[in-house]
């Protein structure tokens, strides 16, 4: 019961995975995408992968369905604050640590979780004229949707929304079972995955 169980765990994570990235690259052809819809892109492509990851050895190992069911909503919560710190990093992160440009996802105009946050505030008219526009973003213009970004809340909301994933990660972990050493090494996982550095 195991195997299949885990066989079918495994499968669901995969189309979730595929859904969100169709999402992810369909929103690029998009002028309005919605933050919550943004939110789900990124817990099916980034946050299925993790879930079905942290909880597909215990399904393997027969154990019970809360231990499961934690370890899941574990890994999908660190999934989702991994995505939002990934965004961060792909406008504000330094380029000699993430091996990105700087503003690498700003200049293909990606809807990224700070970038929909942004666009979704009122006020944000400069900068939906500038990043939804048809003129190529030169460095300037790239400088510029990245402050207008931050003024209008998009950075400051994914990084607080990162913590409350990060959070909501480690109440999961800590209402499963599971010998203290176990709940360690999860918790250090995710801080060796969020730890990156801006």
């Amino acid at each position: 019961a195991g195997a299949g169980s885990a066989a079918a765990s495994l499968m669901a994570a995969t189309q979730r995975m595929i859904d969100g990235q169709t999402a992810d690259v369909a929103f690029e052809r998009r002028d309005q995408v919605g933050l919550p819809e943004c939110l789900g892109m990124a817990r099916d492509k980034t946050g299925a992968l993790l879930g079905c990851a942290c909880a597909l050895g215990a399904e393997l190992a027969g154990a019970e369905q809360p231990l499961i069911d934690g370890l899941r909503a574990f890994g999908e919560h660190v999934g989702l604050a991994f995505q939002l710190v990934d965004d961060l990093l792909g406008i504000w992160g330094d380029t000699r640590r993430t091996g990105k440009q700087i503003g690498a996802d700003l200049r293909v105009r990606k809807k990224s979780l700070p970038v929909v946050a942004a666009l979704n505030t009122p006020g944000a008219d400069e900068l939906r004229a500038l990043y939804l526009g048809p003129d190529p973003l030169d460095e300037h213009a790239v400088r510029r949707v990245a402050d207008l970004v931050e003024q209008a809340g998009g950075r400051r909301w994914a990084q607080e929304e990162a913590a409350r994933q990060t959070a909501a990660a480690e109440r999961s972990l800590t209402a499963a079972e599971m010998p203290e050493g176990v709940r360690g090494e999860f918790l250090e996982i995710a801080g060796l995955l969020l730890g990156r550095q801006l």
